[in-house]
């Protein structure tokens, strides 16, 4: 079945074309990875902290071969395997924020994926995401949550253990859950924007999922702390990964039952209802950003903003 079928709108958001066997199965067989691990058509993303590897002046990313990583793959701090494509066999190799890789230098350079992600072919960008996720996780996992001791990376980089004989919990990557969420009435929507953004940058709101917390419950509770507005008619649209530093975004719309803003949690430094006019007017200004349209947030904004006659985001915002 086709990644269409199976992602429906999901597949429109940034980090989804992946376009990988994830090949969970081989993930316990160590003598086949190793051989991969070796294997002259195996391929390496490079990642350093949250920067991965591009070439170009219109950017690509980069992935290397066992040959062209030479010595410096002894130095990762992480080697994960991904999985397979076209008879190719993927891996990440993560690299400590501290000690840039000087010698993969010749091949490219490092960029921030967040800034960059827009700008690469939608399966590269998805490719370096997944990469990017499973290395920060391993950063954050090398000791065990129970007892404090060392773990290991085992499983293809999939399962880290703890070393404790006491204890040899073992641990696995995780996605932390958040809503985000497009609250329109009328012909308005709900935009908010952070302090610390650039100005003139506005988004929908977005928060973490509590525990003993439906999907649902969340939006309602993000909505109504942060802007004072109650919500109704909450309803799923699509998700994204998102390895910032290790998330799954949940999209949904709901409905604004009042129009009075109350900035109520000092999430936000501003709030305000904006309408499709007012939203094409500011853009064409420069008074107004939206998020980057790799991002679920924009995906959602084009989605209400496209719903109306005669109306199309990519028209003020020449993104795609």
């Amino acid at each position: 079945m086709g990644d269409d079928a199976v992602q429906g709108r999901s597949g429109r958001n940034g980090f989804a074309a992946l376009g990988l066997e994830r090949h969970g199965e081989r993930r316990g067989e160590a003598g086949w990875l190793a051989v991969q691990l070796d294997h002259p058509a195996s391929r390496f993303y490079p990642v350093w902290g949250t920067r991965i590897l591009v070439a170009g002046d219109v950017p690509r990313a980069v992935a290397l071969s066992r040959a062209e990583l030479g010595e410096t793959l002894v130095r990762a701090e992480a080697v994960v395997f991904l999985g397979r494509a076209s008879g190719v066999t993927y891996f990440a190799a993560g690299f400590s924020r501290a000690e840039a890789p000087e010698e993969l230098a010749g091949h490219g350079r490092f960029v921030d994926l967040r800034g960059a992600a827009s700008l690469l072919p939608a399966e590269h960008a998805a490719r370096c995401a997944y990469a990017l996720g499973m290395v920060t996780w391993h950063r954050t996992a090398r000791f065990c949550g129970t007892c404090g001791a060392a773990t290991e990376s085992m499983q293809g980089g999939f399962v880290r253990r703890c070393l404790a004989p006491d204890c040899s919990r073992e641990h696995f990557p995780r996605s932390d859950p958040a809503i985000i969420v497009l609250v329109e009435r009328g012909e308005y929507c709900l935009l908010g924007r952070q302090g610390w953004w650039e100005p003139g940058r506005l988004s929908v709101l977005a928060g973490y999922v509590e525990p003993g917390e439906t999907f649902e419950a969340a939006v309602a509770r993000e909505v109504l702390e942060e802007t004072g507005v109650e919500v109704t008619a909450v309803r799923y649209r699509s998700s994204q990964p998102w390895p910032f530093p290790g998330g799954i975004m949940v999209g949904f719309f709901a409905h604004g039952i009042n129009r009075e803003i109350e900035l109520r949690d000092g999430e936000l430094e501003e709030a305000r209802w904006v309408s499709r006019e007012q939203l094409a007017r500011e853009l064409k200004a420069g008074t107004l950003t939206l998020p980057y349209s790799v991002s679920i947030a924009y995906r959602l904004i084009e989605e209400w903003f496209d719903a109306a006659p005669g109306w199309r985001l990519g028209e003020w915002t020449g993104e795609v």
